[in-house]
Order: structure tokens, then sequence, then C-alpha cells
């Protein structure tokens, strides 16, 4: 028998790419997405003819812990790290599946909960020296405080692992490149607020640093592989390397100003309330620091990252953003 998928977040950049690669690889799969508008259901529809969907968002509760009953695995995907509603409505749908054999719930998190030390301290655009791993230190990730961003979402997950219900966490850092799926293929917005602005920023010293995850390689994690770990060991970090703030916005600004698309090739140091009026949550996006090395996907899922790197695709994104506010 065919296994049973519900996917919130289809049409989204993470969900709609987990949908393209997921699927692929296990063609006999039955899927269930969660779409929010019949203009995006009509999008995921003709790119998924044999995909069942549902409409509503991640507030419609009963609508979601219905779906989470009828399904085998259910990936969260969905502006899900810190919607607690939602991920409740999940632990109890597949609490009361009424088949044999576990249910799967696999969630996406996020990298922001490695950023304690710039959040406590202030110390926006610092660089800290402390690096998280998921593997020999996976108890530092499965016990954040609740204040913790993300803190009491993953707390209700790893609280539902069971024999009957199998949880696993997946945070991925930066994420960046051209999805795949039949909605929104693209991230963040970062260029286009620095071709807004016509000038590249760093907030404080830019000295930070953030690990970063191609969105295909990330899609691969929901692929699996065995033996994968479920639980207290179900916390996976996703990242293919890092950058220092300051240095990869120096590329972004020269890169930019060689295509004519920007006045000067420097990047302007700002504070964190002056980014924040730039670009909403600068301090954030560009300001904290944020270091976790993904070894249990690597270890358990044989787990190879293979698309090129976030320097790489730079221009590639400065293009992409360009062509869409109609500079070229």
């Amino acid at each position: 028998m065919a296994l049973k998928v519900f996917l919130t977040g289809a049409t989204g950049f993470v969900g709609g790419d987990i949908l393209y690669s997921v699927s692929r690889t296990h063609p006999d799969w039955e899927w269930t997405c969660l779409v929010r508008n019949k203009d995006k259901g009509a999008k995921a529809a003709d790119a998924y003819p044999d995909v069942r969907l549902v409409y509503g968002d991640i507030d419609d509760v009963g609508l979601i812990e219905e779906e989470a009953s009828k399904a085998d695995i259910v990936f969260h995907t969905a502006a899900s790290d810190d919607h607690v509603p939602s991920a409740e409505a999940i632990v109890r749908g597949l609490a009361c599946r009424q088949v044999d054999g576990p249910g799967y719930y696999i969630h996406t998190s996020g990298a922001l909960s490695l950023a304690s030390e710039t959040r406590v301290t202030g110390r926006y655009g610092d660089r800290f020296d402390k690096v998280y791993d998921d593997w020999d230190n996976v108890n530092e990730l499965t016990s954040h405080p609740d204040h913790t961003p993300h803190g009491m979402v993953d707390k209700i997950i790893l609280a539902a692992g069971s024999d009957k219900t199998r949880v696993a966490i997946v945070a991925p850092s930066v994420i960046y490149g051209v999805g795949r799926g039949p909605d929104n293929t693209t991230s963040f917005p970062l260029f286009n607020a620095f071709l807004k602005n016509k000038k590249v920023f760093a907030v404080g010293k830019g000295d930070n640093i953030w690990h970063y995850v191609h969105v295909r390689d990330l899609s691969n994690t929901a692929n699996g592989g065995s033996p994968a770990t479920w639980n207290d060991e179900g916390y996976y970090l996703a990242e293919n390397g890092s950058y220092v703030t300051r240095e990869m916005l120096q590329l972004t600004a020269q890169i930019a100003h060689k295509k004519g698309l920007l006045p000067s090739p420097e990047v302007v140091f700002v504070t964190p309330d002056e980014g924040d009026k730039l670009l909403p949550w600068a301090r954030i996006v560009l300001g904290v620091n944020s270091r976790g090395i993904a070894l249990r996907a690597r270890k358990q899922l044989v787990w190879k990252p293979s698309m090129p790197s976030f320097e790489d695709e730079i221009g590639n994104s400065v293009d992409i953003e360009a062509r869409l506010m109609g500079l070229i």
C-alpha cells in the first residue's frame, strides 16, 4: 500500500522544492497538500495533477489535525518554525492514526535558535566562537529554553516523539538558490533591499558568521535514508559552508556595481536600528551569529550536498532580483 503524505507549504520556497524532490524519489507515494487559496492551488494542480489539494492556512488547525490523522508522513514547512497551534494539531492528528505502524512528523525549523549570544548581548555584527553540532552535542539543540527562537515549537515536537509518532526537526541555516516548486522559487529578498536602497549595507562590524544551505540540498535531506534517527536524536542541522557577513556583502557590492546596478562597490556600515529601517529584520538577517555544523545528515543519511556555494550563487541571485524589479 502506498504511503500517504501530508505537506504544508507546497507552494512556498522550501515546501515546493521538497514536493519536487521527494515526489520524484518516491513516485508511488500519495500526496495531500495544504494551499492557501485557489490561485496557488491552480499552480500546484497544474504541476502535480495527481496531488490532492486542501485549502486553508496554518491557523486552520482542525483541517490540519484531520489530514495529519490520515497520513503516514507529515512535512510541515509552511511558516512553521514558531507556530504553536499547527504543530500541536499535527501531533494530535498523528496520535489518532488508525493504521498499524508509526507516523512520521518532519518539521522545518531554523538556525536562528543558534543565535542566542547575539540576541542576549545585543552585539549585532560581532563574531562569537560558539559552534553547535547535531551529533556529539545534539542535547544542546534539543534543550533550548522556551524563549529561544523556535524553542517552544521544537519542545512540543520533541515531547511528542514515541514509538507511535516519530519526529524529526530539520533546522536549515540561510537558504539560497532557485527552488523548483510550483509557485515561490526564491528566498528572502535580501538582494532586492540592496538594489532598492542603492547600496549594500552591513549591520555593526559585519564580523558575524552565518552558515548556509542551497534549497535543493536541503530538500535532499527530506528524502531520508537508513538508518535515520528520530525523537531525542531526531534533530538535523542543514548547512554546506559558512560566510563572514562582511565578506559576503563586499562581494555582493562588487558584483552588483560591476553589473551597473549600484553606484558604489563599497559596503555601508549601519546600526541595527538603521538597518531595520532599510530592511525589516536586518539586525537578524545581517547581524546575528549563527554557527552550526550538520553532521547527523552526513553520517546517518549519507547526505552529500552538491550545489554551488552561496558565494557562487550571488551573481545569479542579484540578476533574479534585478529582473523582478525591472532593472535589467
